[in-house]
């Protein structure tokens, strides 16, 4: 990814314990986070199906799934910087301008830019963290060190594997490979479902029934082995004292804390 004719270097610490909280003020703004919620799990059965068809490389069915996440992302941050959020975004990653707006696009577009490397970057989880309250929700995009949580599902890429097998032995690989992506596929689209079920639509569900709603999610990669997971999350109704009235960064609440307890590796850590 360029912006501006240079290469986009990153800078992590945007998102180092610290989530993106928007309010949900009426029907509008319910719509549009319920449409976003919907490309996510659209993409997620798209990916599922696409792991699924032999003839088909893991990296088609990861770059699909980036494209319409990836499509999410960008509708937020048009939404509060504007077509040329991503020269707010570096401006502010290069100390240029030091504002809530910048410190959004930035947050937004390092977890889009770090999204788009998951297949790239070995030892590296992606760990997001999505949270419905009754009046707003937040975004949390945590990355963790290791490439699977306690209740990942592990599946197998042969494209990714630089060993010189012979025919007997590279047969047998890419048929149990075949058959992990299989089975990970079926994961895949069953927790589709949650996110269909922990965001329902606006207009078809009472607001008692969609006050509250979460997923955790993870992702990631150790040399041929890939990783996915999805769970519903409680969201703590205590978190929030004060209404928003704007998009702005928070800490990470209670929800953060408990899923890493409970979902990461001895030893791993968020970065």
């Amino acid at each position: 990814m360029t912006i501006t004719g240079q290469r986009f270097n990153g800078d992590a610490e945007v998102l180092h314990r610290t989530a993106v909280r928007t309010p949900l003020p009426g029907e509008d703004a319910e719509r549009l986070f319920h449409e976003n919620m919907m490309r996510v799990a659209d993409a997620r059965e798209r990916k599922a199906d696409l792991l699924a068809d032999p003839d088909v490389p893991l990296l088609a069915a990861y770059e699909a799934e980036f494209d319409r996440v990836a499509e999410s992302f960008r509708r937020r941050l048009r939404q509060f910087a504007g077509d040329d959020y991503e020269s707010v975004a570096v401006a502010y990653s290069r100390g240029e301008r030091d504002d809530r707006i910048g410190a959004l696009a930035a947050y937004y577009f390092e977890g889009l830019w770090r999204i788009q490397q998951r297949t790239t970057v070995t030892d590296v989880l992606f760990f997001p963290i999505i949270l419905r309250y009754p009046d707003s929700f937040t975004v949390n995009a945590r990355f963790a060190s290791g490439y699977r949580t306690t209740e990942s599902v592990r599946y197998e890429s042969p494209e990714h594997d630089a060993t010189d097998l012979d025919p007997e032995h590279a047969e047998a690989y890419h048929a149990e490979s075949q058959y992990s992506q299989r089975r990970a596929a079926e994961y895949v689209r069953e927790t589709a479902q949650i996110i269909r079920e922990e965001f329902p639509d606006p207009d078809e569900t009472p607001f008692e029934e969609r006050r509250y709603g979460g997923i955790v999610s993870a992702e990631g990669r150790q040399g041929t082995r890939f990783s996915a997971m999805l769970t519903r999350v409680e969201p703590d109704p205590e978190r929030f004292d004060d209404p928003v009235g704007e998009p702005t960064l928070v800490a990470e609440g209670p929800e953060a804390e408990r899923t890493e307890a409970e979902l990461l590796l001895d030893g791993d850590v968020v970065l």
